[in-house]
């Protein structure tokens, strides 16, 4: 299958491509900077240079392909260069399925986040929601998958552990968010990855949308911890009241790249578990990869 993938230089983007071309689909990225492709596949997928506001790009990628995988996302929003939230969550999707729609595209597999919901209380999850809706009204064959915080190898860009271990690393003390019990239920890159390159060959999967976790819940301050352990640092751990730490976020928010952000404080202290794990499991040929921290995330 001829396969037009969005976002596929990114962490998790990296993983999805490669289990893609492994499968023998014909892909084709839309990079904004064919540099970031990684040497092993630089041979084995075309590039077409561009990003979400690139009509002709888009056009061009979608006017080669059987289906369109759709996986840019951002974290945090870089206002001064016009990169929000709103720009590449909502509108950004809206000109992917309106190139796909114009090319006749039937198939379209999309990438959420666990939490999209109406009335979210953040940000991010509001634009999720968004980007879904557009997605269901499509008109499209579509699936949508929602992830919870991905671990493991996968493409250059950040994620939330190495974010993590670089905190480790730089803080004098390990500073835990107020109590530190906000339950996460992190999924292995090579999950992603599956169920991505699976469902193109699942009509099973049309009209869905999975919640996309791993095998068990782990709290926020427990992979602190395990971080702590993993690079051998007897770091003194101190928890640190929400209401300094609100206090704080807000005071750094003036900064281009703060730290933290009101927006991910926010999505942390609310937690991120599916309500219905197990499904996933049931319909995919997957095997649950437990929470672990690699060595590559420790570097």
């Amino acid at each position: 299958m001829r396969v037009f993938v969005t976002g596929g230089t990114g962490y998790v983007g990296v993983p999805v491509v490669r289990e893609l071309v492994k499968r023998g689909h014909v892909v084709t990225l839309l990079a904004r900077d064919e540099a970031r492709v990684p040497k092993d596949l630089a041979s084995r997928v075309q590039v077409i240079p561009g990003d979400l506001s690139d009509a002709t790009a888009l056009q061009i990628g979608v006017d080669q392909a059987d289906a369109v995988v759709h996986l840019v996302g951002i974290i945090r929003e870089h206002r001064r260069k016009g990169v929000t939230m709103q720009t590449v969550h909502v509108e950004g999707t809206m000109r992917v399925l309106e190139a796909a729609r114009r090319a006749g595209v039937r198939r379209f597999l999309h990438m959420s986040a666990l939490g999209a919901r109406v009335g979210a209380r953040s940000g991010y999850h509001r634009s999720k929601w968004e980007a879904e809706t557009l997605v269901r009204q499509s008109g499209l064959k579509f699936t949508i998958f929602r992830p919870s915080v991905v671990f493991g190898d996968g493409g250059p860009g950040s994620n939330f552990v190495q974010e993590l271990v670089t905190l480790v690393k730089r803080a004098p003390v390990l500073p835990v968010i107020g109590h530190g019990r906000f339950p996460l239920q992190p999924v292995h890159t090579s999950t992603v990855s599956a169920v991505f390159a699976q469902a193109l060959d699942m009509d099973t999967t049309i009209g869905e949308t999975f919640d996309v976790g791993g095998p068990e819940i782990v709290e926020y301050g427990q992979i602190l911890h395990q971080i702590r352990e993993g690079l051998g640092s007897r770091k003194l751990s101190i928890e640190i009241p929400l209401p300094i730490i609100e206090t704080l976020v807000g005071a750094l928010s003036v900064m281009g790249n703060p730290p933290l952000t009101m927006d991910q404080l926010t999505m942390l202290v609310e937690g991120n578990v599916c309500t219905n794990g197990d499904r996933l499991y049931d319909i995919f040929d997957i095997k649950p990869v437990p929470f672990s921290i690699s060595r590559n995330a420790l570097k």
